[in-house]
Order: structure tokens, then sequence, then C-alpha cells
């Protein structure tokens, strides 16, 4: 069986009704259970008191917005090699839940800088590069309702994609470019000494797992209606030639 047989719509369909189910549990046992976690049973931080405990809906969004971004690119790209119209389809979906996490990614992100920076914004590296990865999601989805061919459409955006790729890569290593940013260092690293304490981390990535789930769940549900647009308009097409 070859992975492109999902590439066809009528497969994409069957086999995404199927495992939906399963997707929507397994993202509540993940999520729930890792925001109560986190929320209520860790302590303060010595140095930050309460407020560390929005990094299990910062880090998790943030995580989101930066990988949403890179997985429309793939099928962008997927989209002007093949030419698969699922592949297309999935990234537009993709597209208004990564501007919602980055959304959320900025916003929780003021609400710790206010008490740790004394301000809500300051213009860090990786703060305004994730600011221009926002505007470039808005301009994503602005492009997809401006042009009335939907190949067209596809083009067009995927190239975008491509452009705003290299945001999203300054999003993820901004810290590493410019170390003398206000950016605290990532809370998640695979040297040990680096990453936060056991009692923060371990919380931590059961929500990174559970949104990763929701991130995949609403994707495919959005792919699903932008599947099931496409063949109401191929209908109406029809019968208006009729």
């Amino acid at each position: 069986m070859s992975i492109w047989e999902y590439a066809n719509p009528k497969k994409f369909m069957e086999t995404t009704e199927k495992v939906l189910p399963w997707l929507v549990g397994l993202t509540a046992v993940t999520i729930l259970p890792g925001l109560l976690w986190g929320f209520y049973l860790t302590p303060e931080a010595e140095n930050f008191g309460s407020s560390v405990k929005i990094i299990y809906i910062h880090v998790p969004s943030a995580f989101i917005a930066i990988n949403a971004w890179l997985m429309m690119l793939v099928a962008s790209l997927i989209w002007l090699v093949r030419r698969h119209h699922v592949s297309v389809l999935a990234a537009k979906a993709a597209a208004a839940i990564g501007t919602v996490m980055t959304l959320i990614a900025l916003i929780s992100g003021a609400v710790w800088g206010q008490p740790m920076w004394g301000t809500w914004w300051a213009w860090d590296p990786r703060l305004t590069s994730f600011l221009v990865l926002f505007i470039f999601y808005l301009g994503y989805m602005a492009l997809w309702e401006a042009i009335e061919s939907p190949d067209t459409a596809a083009d067009l955006t995927s190239i975008l994609c491509i452009v705003g790729s290299v945001f999203a890569l300054l999003s993820r290593y901004a810290v590493n470019f410019w170390p003398q940013g206000l950016h605290q260092d990532a809370s998640l690293s695979v040297d040990k000494a680096e990453h936060v304490a056991d009692v923060y981390y371990w919380p931590l990535i059961l929500c990174i797992a559970g949104f990763v789930l929701l991130f995949v769940t609403l994707v495919l549900y959005r792919t699903r209606t932008e599947v099931r647009a496409r063949r109401l308009k191929a209908l109406e097409a029809r019968e208006r030639m009729a």
C-alpha cells in the first residue's frame, strides 16, 4: 500500500472517519490531565512564582504555531510537485489553527513578559519573528479568499508558504541566533541541564502531546470540511452547465 493512496479524497474521507474518534479520545486523555497537572499540582517557581505555569499554554501553542507552518510547507510542496488536492486542502485547513496558536503564543508571552520584563511587548528577535509569522498566517488565509480559481490560489499560497517558512525557522531558532535577546532559552532540550526542572517538565511534555493531538484532530476535521466544500462546488458547477 502506498501513502499516496490517501491523497485520493475518497480514501482520505474513509480513513479519517475511522481514525478521528480515536484521536479525539487520545487528545482528551492527554491535554486535560496535562493542564490539570501543570496548573494545579506543580509548585510555584522560586524566581517566577505562579507565573511559571503559563508555560503549559505558551510552550505548546508556540510549538504548534511553528510546526503547523512547517506542516503546511510539506503539504504545499506535495501540491506543487504531485498536484494532490488533499495535501493543499490540508495546508489550508492547518492555517487557521496555526493562526490561533500563534495568537495564543503571542498573548501568553505578553502575559509572561509583563511581570518578568516589566513590559507587555519588546522587539525581541523571537517575539518579532513570531509576530511576522502571525502576519504571514493572515496573509496566507487572505490569499486563499482573494483568488477565485482554486488551483491558482493553491499555487500562490504554496509559494507564500515557502517564503514564510523562513520566519517559522527564525521563530524556532531565534534564541540561538540572537542570544542577547530578552527571550529565555528553550524550555525543552536534549541537554537535561538546560530544560525546566522535572516537576514542570513531565506535565509540559504531556501538554505538548495533547496540543499536537489536538492539532492533528482539528486539521483532519477541517480538511474533511474542505473536501466536502470542494465537492459541493463541483456539483453546483455541473448543475449550472446542465
